[in-house]
Order: C-alpha cells, then sequence, then structure tokens
C-alpha cells in the first residue's frame, strides 16, 4: 500500500504542473494578442488560461484583462461581469474599478455608477474622465426621461445579423448610400482578430420611390479594385459623388499592418485602382474620413503623435493631384485623453463626431461642434434619442437646411452594429389671438394687426370676427399691435428665440373704446391727501406705456371724489389729485401738451358698468352712484359704493395730436 501513494501523489503534482504550464502559455500568448490589440483572440486565450490557472493573484490578473478585451469590444454587458469578478478578487488596479463604473453607466446602472466613479475619484481625484462620467451618470436619466425632437428608427432593409454601419450618401442626396457591413457575401472570408468578425466591404443600396423604401444592399464593386481580401470601410465621397477616399486595413499571414486612406474615382460607373493617401508617417491608423463639401480639406482619425491621447481627430489640406499638406490638430476642444472618431463635416461648417470621453450616456456618443465668433469649437452632446447607452457613431446628413440622415448604433434592439435614420421636424409656431372691447368683453370686428419681426417681418392683416392666426419664425422676435378707429390700440412681444420645441402662442388684444371715460386701476391716495402712494405709480407706469403706444392723442386726466366733505373740499381736493398725475406723467417725459388736469369731486357719480354690475349683485348696468342711491344701501354696500365714486379716470379729447 505504501508503494502505490507516491505514483499518485506524483501524478497530482504532474497534472498541476502540466496545467501551471498550459495557463502560462495561454496568458502569455493572451497577453501578444491584447498588446497589438487583436482582443478578440485575447479573450479566447485569456479564457483558456483562466481555466487553467490556480493561483488566485495570476487569476485576477487575467480576470481584468478579459474584462479589458470585452471592454475594448464595447461588450459592456459581458465586461462588467468580469470587472466584477476582478474586484471580488482584490485586483489592485484602480482602472479596474473606472471602466466597470464605464460598463455600468452603459447598461443603465447609473446608482451603482455613480458610486464606483466615486470610489475610483478616491484613489484618483484628479481624473477629469472620471469625473465626466460622474456628472453624466447623474444627469443622464433625465436625457432619457426627456428625449430630444429627433425621430429616430432602425432602417431594417439596410441592416442584417451582422454589422453595418458609417453610412454615406453619394452626392449628399438622400436616394443612394454607401455603407460599411460585414454580412455574408463580403468579398474575403478571413476573421477580423479584432473583433471577431468578418472582415468588412463597401456596400451599396439606392431608395425605391414607389416602394418607399432602401433596395437590398450589394456590393458596391466586385472586381476586388475597391473591395478586396482586405478589411475596407468608413467611406467618404466628394460633393458631386464622383471620388471617393476610404479606409483599409491590410494584413499579412502573420500581423495586421494597420488602417489607411485610400482615394478612388468613379467615371461612367466604374471605379478606378485605389491609389493611398500620405498623410500620417509610421502612423498605425489613419481611419474615418470625411471630405468638406468644397472638397478642400479632409477630416480624419489617426493615433499619430501630436494628439492629446488615443484616437484624434485631423484636418489636412488638399494640395492637388492627391496630395495633402501636413495634417493639424483640431485642437483640445474637440480631442481628448479618449478616443474621438467617426467625424462628419456638414456643408455649413459644422462637425459632428463621436468620442468616449465627452460627458455622455455610456460608449460612443455623438457630438455636435460649431465654431464660435472667435474661431474655437463649441461642443454639443446630441443627446437622446440620437444618443443611448451603446455605441452611437458614424452619422451622416442629407445637404440641404433640414434636419435629416443615417447614423450607426448598436443600442438596445440593434442585433450588431445596425443603421437608423433620423429626421428633425421642423418648429412650428403658431400665433392666435383675439380682439376684445376692454369695456364690454364683446370681440371686435375688423380690427387691424400690425406684426413686426427682427427677421424684418412688417405686415397688417384684418382681426374677422375679432381672431387673427398668424406662423412665426424659430429665433426671432416680434411686436403685435392691435388697433381700430375709436379704440386706443394694444400690444404685445413674443418671441421663438431659444425654443427647443414648437409652440402654440395666443393673444387677447382689449382695446379700450375712447367714447367714454376710461378708469386708471389702483391710484391710490393717503385720506384728504393729494400725494400718489407709491404702489400707485406702478398703475401709471402703464398708463405711460399706453401713451406711448398711442403717440396721436390728448387725454384728460379726471378725479373724482365721493360725496363726504363739502363740495368745495372735494373739488379742490380732486384737481390737486388730477393735477398730481399730470406731474407724475410729464416726469415720465410725457408732453404737457397731450395732458389736461380736471378735478370733478363729486360732480360726476360713476355709472355702473356691466363688468361693476357682475363683481356686486346689489349693482345694476347703469345704476348711478349719487348721493341719494347710496344713503338707500347697507352700511358695507355704502363703503363699496363710495370707493367706486373714488376714482381717477382719462378720456381721450383728440386723436390728432402732433409734436
Amino acid at each position: 500500500m505504501k508503494h502505490t501513494v507516491f505514483p499518485k501523489i506524483f501524478l497530482i503534482l504532474l497534472v498541476v504542473l502540466l496545467g501551471s504550464c498550459s495557463a502560462r502559455k495561454y496568458m502569455n500568448t493572451g497577453q501578444v494578442s491584447f498588446d497589438i490589440g487583436e482582443h478578440y483572440n485575447a479573450i479566447e486565450k485569456y479564457r483558456k488560461a483562466y481555466r487553467g490557472q490556480k493561483l488566485s493573484k495570476e487569476k485576477a490578473e487575467i480576470t481584468f484583462k478579459i474584462a479589458e478585451s470585452y471592454y475594448k469590444l464595447s461588450d459592456f454587458a459581458k465586461a462588467a461581469i468580469w470587472y466584477k469578478n476582478a474586484i471580488k478578487r482584490n485586483y489592485d488596479d484602480p482602472m479596474c474599478m473606472l471602466h466597470y463604473a464605464d460598463c455600468l453607466r452603459a447598461t443603465q446602472k447609473y446608482d451603482e455608477a455613480i458610486t464606483w466613479y466615486q470610489t475610483y475619484l478616491g484613489v484618483k481625484p484628479d481624473d477629469q474622465y472620471a469625473k465626466n462620467g460622474l456628472e453624466a451618470s447623474k444627469v443622464v436619466n433625465e436625457w432619457l426621461e426627456n428625449p430630444g425632437r429627433y425621430l429616430v428608427n432602425p432602417v431594417k432593409e439596410l441592416n442584417s445579423k451582422d454589422n453595418d454601419f458609417s453610412p454615406v450618401f453619394v452626392g449628399g442626396r438622400d436616394n443612394e448610400i454607401i455603407f460599411t457591413s460585414t454580412r455574408e457575401n463580403v468579398t474575403g472570408k478571413r476573421t477580423s482578430n479584432i473583433t471577431g468578425t468578418r472582415y468588412a466591404d463597401l456596400f451599396t443600396s439606392k431608395f425605391g420611390v414607389q416602394k418607399q423604401k432602401w433596395e437590398k444592399p450589394v456590393l458596391l464593386e466586385e472586381n476586388l479594385l475597391i473591395n478586396t481580401l482586405n478589411d475596407e470601410g468608413a467611406a467618404t465621397l466628394s460633393s458631386r459623388g464622383d471620388q471617393m477616399i476610404f479606409t483599409r486595413a491590410r494584413f499579412d499571414k502573420t500581423k495586421d499592418l494597420g488602417t489607411e486612406l485610400y482615394s478612388a474615382n468613379q467615371s461612367r460607373g466604374e471605379w478606378s485602382e485605389p491609389i493611398l493617401i500620405e498623410l500620417v508617417g509610421d502612423s498605425i491608423i489613419a481611419a474615418h474620413p470625411s471630405l468638406s463639401d468644397d472638397g478642400t480639406l479632409l477630416y480624419f482619425v489617426s493615433d499619430r503623435i501630436g494628439g492629446y491621447g488615443g484616437k484624434d481627430i485631423w484636418v489636412a489640406k488638399d494640395k492637388g493631384g492627391g496630395h495633402f499638406d501636413k495634417p493639424e490638430n483640431l485642437g483640445p476642444e474637440i480631442n481628448t485623453p479618449g478616443d474621438e472618431m467617426f467625424p462628419f463635416i456638414r456643408e455649413n461648417g459644422d462637425l459632428y463626431f463621436s468620442s468616449n470621453y465627452h460627458p455622455g450616456i455610456g460608449g460612443l456618443d455623438i457630438f455636435k461642434a460649431v465654431k464660435d465668433e472667435k474661431g474655437k469649437w463649441v461642443i454639443q452632446n446630441m443627446k437622446t434619442p440620437v444618443n443611448s447607452p451603446g455605441d452611437d457613431f458614424g452619422i451622416a446628413f442629407i445637404k440641404g437646411e433640414v434636419e435629416k440622415g443615417l447614423f450607426s448604433s448598436n443600442r438596445k434592439g440593434s442585433r450588431s452594429d445596425d443603421i437608423y435614420s433620423f429626421y428633425l421636424p421642423p418648429k412650428i409656431f403658431n400665433a392666435t389671438g383675439e380682439v376684445f372691447n376692454k369695456e364690454t368683453n364683446q370681440k371686435i370686428d375688423g380690427a387691424m394687426i400690425r406684426i413686426i419681426g427682427t427677421d424684418g417681418t412688417n405686415l397688417k392683416m384684418r382681426a374677422d370676427g375679432g381672431r387673427f392666426q398668424f406662423k412665426l419664425k424659430p429665433e426671432t422676435e416680434y411686436v403685435f399691435a392691435a388697433f381700430r378707429d375709436g379704440f386706443l390700440n394694444d400690444k404685445a412681444r413674443t418671441s421663438t428665440i431659444g425654443l427647443e420645441d414648437s409652440k402654440e402662442f395666443r393673444f387677447e388684444f382689449k382695446l379700450s373704446p375712447t367714447d367714454a371715460p376710461i378708469k386708471v386701476n389702483n391710484i391710490n391716495y393717503a385720506f384728504g391727501s393729494y400725494e400718489i402712494t407709491e404702489e400707485s405709480k406702478v398703475a401709471l407706469d402703464s398708463l405711460v406705456q399706453l401713451l406711448v403706444l398711442n403717440p396721436t392723442i390728448k387725454i384728460e386726466l379726471m378725479a373724482h371724489t365721493d360725496h363726504i366733505g363739502s363740495e368745495q373740499f372735494n373739488s379742490e381736493l380732486s384737481q390737486k389729485r388730477a393735477q398730481s398725475v399730470v406731474d407724475y406723467l410729464i416726469s415720465k417725459r410725457i408732453t404737457p401738451g397731450r395732458l389736461v388736469a380736471k378735478g370733478y369731486g363729486e360732480t360726476w357719480p360713476k355709472k355702473v358698468t356691466r363688468a361693476i354690475a357682475q363683481q356686486h349683485d346689489f349693482l345694476k348696468r347703469n345704476d348711478e352712484l349719487t348721493e341719494e342711491f347710496i344713503l338707500k344701501l347697507t352700511p358695507e354696500q355704502q363703503e363699496i359704493a363710495k370707493a367706486l365714486n373714488r376714482r381717477t379716470e382719462f378720456r381721450v379729447l383728440s386723436n390728432d395730436f402732433h409734436e
């Protein structure tokens, strides 16, 4: 029995040793694949190493590298599982916490993401990337719950179960596109060590007007000029569609040779032999081209020396003959320590690109960049529904003012990278209004409306039946004025500047008739005094505005008292009160020749209007509040009636005043 124990122990040790050697081999080869960016291959090798590794420290490292590889492939759900595993195994690189937070944000677990960003910032408090992620996690729920006005839909006829992305419109029109795809009928059958998918080719599709949908995509060409056994994709076209610059990733039997940009011309439907564009020297990456509308500037992505970290967007000026000046980096407003990719320059000069560093919802977000008056780029996230917790990239607009086009996304509901359409409906601003007689509250038929806008609008329209309607323009300020013979004008202002959504504007103009005195509300004096209170000046300021709005009227300011006190005292007090109102209006630069002060004491009792009768059930329309009438009321009713008699009014004396 003793002799059989040692062979068994030896066998166990041998198995452990062989397993350890195998795990070490896969770990080493996985590291090689990881270092050269072959993340799909790295995952396969690391997973084999993980199964054979027994040492806890090495196993934690493998776990982290698998998570990092999934992270690089934007498979955030799987990456999150492996990051969590690495954290449980006490993996000590803080980057594990940071990228775990990123994955939680990309999978919409925002509260957990906030916790892990904060944990990471406790170790690395100055990391701006983490700060961006933390702030985005705090606001992204609001973005998701309050999406913008874009209408976004998958384009089913363009999408396959494989990757379909980076569409570009031929000639800027909306009836033909070229896009990148790894679908089954690509030219080559090689699988990428980086992504695990087939090498891509360029496909094309036309929009069928009769069926109102895109036709079945076909290879752009089949002569191995554009589409080869290499990896082709991410193209841009000249404004006429006769020149194409596209990305090609070459390889030999042992390694990838990086990505380069090639140019080809089209004549009579045939493409020329592509020519390599020399742009980045020894850099590994030159990709994702975008030509300006005039063809003079080429925007592209590179990791060349002189950038800000990761992949940056550069621009080169065309010198003619397929040659370009030395590329210039777009600067820190655009480029960051992260990755900025998939640029698209519109004909108006606005730049669109994707970034995983600028604050976003998760993964790659699409950003819009516009130059300010000083020539600096101002960046804004396009938010939902264009952006999502997944990767959103490769946007392209049709030419013109309409905000319409296509972009790529692997958001929830996509089978892989899919093509989506987007459309921004025009903002609609409708103004409707009614014109009323202020005294009777009846609509005034035939009133005229004057409309003046900062866009040059200057017109008159008739308010038939007391109603009018007008369509306003975006980013414009308006003044509306209502007028009719026998009435004072009324005015209103509005603006559509900065409004994000469509809106209905409603106006009510109440014109005061000039054939009867008009009360100025809220004019008060101390008992037995003619000094205007501070509260009364607010009401008088509205009278100032009315006089400015009606510059040709001359008015009489009329002050009235109740019957308490002698007639002489009331007459003198009312005159002084009327004059104090006139003096105030003059202090506000109203021409004295337009103003007459008149005190009527108790001689002109108030006649009850329809509005007053509706407020007080003991009064009827046309009742005259004389002393005799008032004395027949209850004490409480008498106080109300006397208050109605104590008033300041004005009446229009003429409508033809001129300085």
